[in-house]
């Protein structure tokens, strides 16, 4: 570790005024950026998709489970895969416990991957998750909100990832994507999220990132490459 400036308790105080001001500026653009969003324009969904649930099979629709709106959580997880990544498992251990609170706002949140349902719910009982977790299959959904390429896609090495602005190495991606259902019951997208895009949706990262060594992943081989599933950590790794 680095040596730091150590200072008086005044002087830091007055470090740290310095810094709320610049938080503050953040927390009104991002006031801004969420407002923004919400006033993005929708677009109809059309296409009738399937989902194999643990309740059965089910519509689009059927996901929203009675709420207005239906946040989906691309988890990857391939067909062949033995398990889920370990990535989008990070992410799932943060927003496993948030569902009735999101309910309580006329909100639904599912997992939804492509691998079997059978491999999907063996992973959630190993992982101790109760979310709604949905096997899209052989369906056109994954790809269709673009966490899913075909294995030409993938070798073309083209930008095929997050609105079409960088490549991706593997089959699977991750994302996030948002619907809502009117009166009338016709559902409609209106947002996804990929990439850096999904950070402010992990809040283990932002506890971190209030830190003094902060995320501390220079130097590794790939920025998540010390993460590990819940249940590989060693008590040495854990601990250190």
């Amino acid at each position: 570790m680095q040596p730091h400036k150590i200072v008086s308790r005044q002087e830091w105080l007055e470090a740290r005024k310095a810094h709320l001001a610049h938080e503050k500026e953040f927390t009104r653009a991002r006031d801004r950026l969420s407002a923004e969003r919400r006033a993005l324009p929708w677009v109809a969904v059309d296409k009738a998709y399937g989902f194999d649930t643990a309740g059965g099979r089910k519509t689009l629709g059927d996901l929203f489970n009675g709420r207005r709106q239906l946040v989906v959580q691309h988890f990857m997880f391939a067909p062949e895969w033995h398990a889920g990544c370990k990535s989008c498992s990070f992410w799932a251990d943060g927003f496993e416990r948030m569902i009735p609170h999101l309910a309580a706002r006329d909100t639904a949140l599912v997992a939804i991957s492509r691998a079997p349902l059978e491999k999907l719910l063996a992973f959630r009982k190993r992982m101790g998750w109760t979310f709604d977790w949905a096997s899209s299959a052989d369906g056109d959904f994954n790809f269709d909100y673009a966490v899913s390429f075909t294995p030409d896609e993938v070798k073309s090495g083209a930008k095929i990832y997050n609105f079409g602005t960088a490549g991706f190495g593997v089959g699977e991606a991750p994302g996030i994507s948002v619907f809502i259902r009117d009166e009338q019951g016709r559902i409609f997208h209106t947002y996804s999220c990929f990439a850096r895009g999904l950070d402010m949706m992990n809040a283990a990262y932002h506890y971190l990132d209030l830190t003094p060594l902060g995320r501390h992943e220079e130097g590794l081989p790939y920025s998540m490459d010390w993460l590990r599933l819940r249940d590989e950590y060693s008590p040495a790794a854990a601990s250190s």
